[in-house]
């Protein structure tokens, strides 16, 4: 197993879309969605962890260390006897395997931690062990997302779409519009999450290559993704803050003021990234914090 990650970090993330739906609301008729009360676009972190996990998918398929918990073609409880049938135990055993072997819990949660990437980074509520009443059940990964932000208020359109096909042979007639399709014309998102050192070494084992292989994902989660409702979205700036200890040097927002964007002057609606200035304070970075553009 490699060894843990032992500095901490923060990033901000700044990604935009042009005629796009980042992320729609399947409670309000898949509209992006929206902050009610400033018109300001939301982009939620499990969204932002699907990307990520689609990527290491692509990128690392079949590579042992690399599966993906989250898999809309896997079930969970699958996966997780993966873990009982290493050990050679059976799942209908498992309230009764504490009794035998008091170190169960850890050597369940390495062994998922070992298999499974987004395990590694993210964490995972495993049910299968949960209903057991092993704690492993719950693991708090060390790479934590906040939900992403628009830097200014969005106006969602509603786009009517049409087909010239009928759906059946014996009734011709029936063409023309098929419903609304929701686009944002521009929007610039800001996302900020952390890494926790601390955690990676006293939970998932979350390693320097780990760590790389979030950066790439995080710069390419768009580039295999494309899809008519999502139009163009491309990651414009990942900023990473680097701590020089595992428990950091300086508070996060501090960190993350450092980071501004705004509209350029004499710009009222934005229509691409040219539109805005972004700047990075660098004479502002605390001691023992450094701080990297990786985009």
């Amino acid at each position: 197993m490699a060894e843990a990650i032992k500095n901490r970090y923060e990033f901000v993330i700044l990604f935009d879309v042009e005629n796009g739906n980042p992320n729609g609301d399947p409670d309000a008729g898949n509209m992006p969605r929206i902050d009610s009360e400033t018109g300001y676009g939301i982009v939620t972190d499990v969204c932002l962890k699907r990307k990520i996990r689609n990527y290491v998918l692509t990128a690392r398929e079949g590579e042992p260390g690399y599966d993906i918990y989250i898999h809309e073609s896997v079930p969970l409880n699958v996966s997780d006897k993966r873990a009982y049938e290493y050990l050679g135990v059976q799942a209908a055993d498992a309230k009764k395997l504490k009794k035998n072997d008091p170190d169960i819990d850890r050597k369940i949660r390495d062994f998922m931690c070992q298999n499974f990437y987004d395990i590694r980074t993210f964490g995972a509520v495993m049910t299968t062990f949960v209903s057991a009443a092993l704690n492993c059940g719950q693991v708090r990964g060390p790479v934590q997302l906040g939900f992403a932000r628009s830097i200014d208020p969005i106006m969602p359109q509603e786009v009517t779409i049409t087909r010239v096909a009928t759906v059946a042979e014996d009734d011709p007639g029936k063409k023309g519009i098929v419903g609304p399709k929701y686009v944002v014309p521009y929007a610039l998102y800001r996302a900020e999450g952390y890494i926790s050192a601390n955690l990676a070494r006293k939970s998932t084992g979350f390693s320097e290559e780990d760590l790389s292989l979030l950066w790439e994902a995080i710069i390419n989660m768009f580039e295999h993704d494309r899809s008519a409702a999502r139009g163009k979205m491309a990651v414009r700036e990942l900023v990473v803050f680097r701590h020089d200890s595992e428990l950091g040097n300086a508070p996060s927002h501090k960190l993350f003021d450092i980071i501004s964007v705004k509209r350029r002057d004499g710009v009222d609606y934005p229509r691409s990234y040219g539109d805005y200035e972004v700047t990075v304070d660098t004479a502002a970075v605390p001691e023992g914090v450094t701080c990297t553009r990786m985009v």
